[in-house]
């Protein structure tokens, strides 16, 4: 196995909606060990953090199994607009979102599917900056445990409880979008997949693999005070 902290902005393989792309997680890392290997799950083009891959296709069908099965754990972490609840658990079905190009062939008339999502509010922060309607802006930093897998779920989800995430270009708002980039110069999704805990596929022994934040992620925590908290979300 191979275990990769996966930057914003980068897909993991080629994709018919990206076809301007160059750069690919699965060509990068073969190009760097020397030979081929096998996405085990994904992460969204603007999603960061632990990705992981196998050397051989058997490892990656055992390994992808456990996630079909939801016999993994996965921890994120997120800048959302607005305070929180302390904690909360979003149960919100979803209707699969398709591509004009990539499902082309796929049955359009999927009905919406189950999707849980378990939030934690971990700091909070209040801006002295007009964003939109309000004289003052105000964040809150999460950790999003997902209990299934669907597609930009975290995303789908905090917008559904209007608690958009920061940087999210598709689900997001643009009117606070656009204040972290001028004001901050943060230009990416603030959604960082921090750990994943998934079984060995022969030996059956729990790994726990994390990722630590790049560096936006730690320039937006100096900005809000967040320092601190670093320790906690590690």
């Amino acid at each position: 196995m191979v275990a990769i902290n996966k930057p914003s902005g980068l897909l993991v393989h080629r994709s018919p909606i990206d076809r301007h792309e160059t750069r690919f997680a699965i060509q990068e890392l073969r190009d760097q060990i020397g030979q081929f290997v096998y996405p085990v799950h994904r992460l969204d083009k603007p999603t960061s953090g632990v990705l992981l891959f196998t050397l051989d296709k058997e490892s990656a069908k055992l390994m992808s199994e456990q996630f079909l099965a939801r016999e993994t754990k996965k921890r994120y972490i997120a800048v959302v607009r607005g305070y929180t609840e302390e904690s909360g658990v979003i149960e919100h079905a979803l209707v699969e979102k398709l591509d004009k190009i990539a499902d082309k062939n796929v049955n359009k008339d999927k009905e919406a599917q189950e999707a849980t999502t378990e939030y934690e509010r971990l700091a909070t922060v209040e801006v002295d900056f007009a964003v939109g309607k309000y004289d003052k802006t105000r964040y809150s930093l999460v950790k999003l445990l997902p209990k299934t897998g669907r597609k930009h779920q975290l995303r789908r989800h905090m917008k559904h409880i209007s608690h958009h995430i920061l940087g999210d270009t598709k689900y997001g708002r643009g009117e606070h979008n656009k204040f972290v980039r001028e004001t901050y110069n943060c230009h990416r999704l603030l959604l960082h997949a921090i750990e994943l805990q998934i079984k060995h596929p022969y030996t059956g022994d729990i790994l726990n693999i994390k990722a630590p934040l790049d560096d936006t992620f730690k320039s937006m925590f100096n900005y809000f005070s967040w320092r601190d908290k670093t320790i906690k979300i590690l």
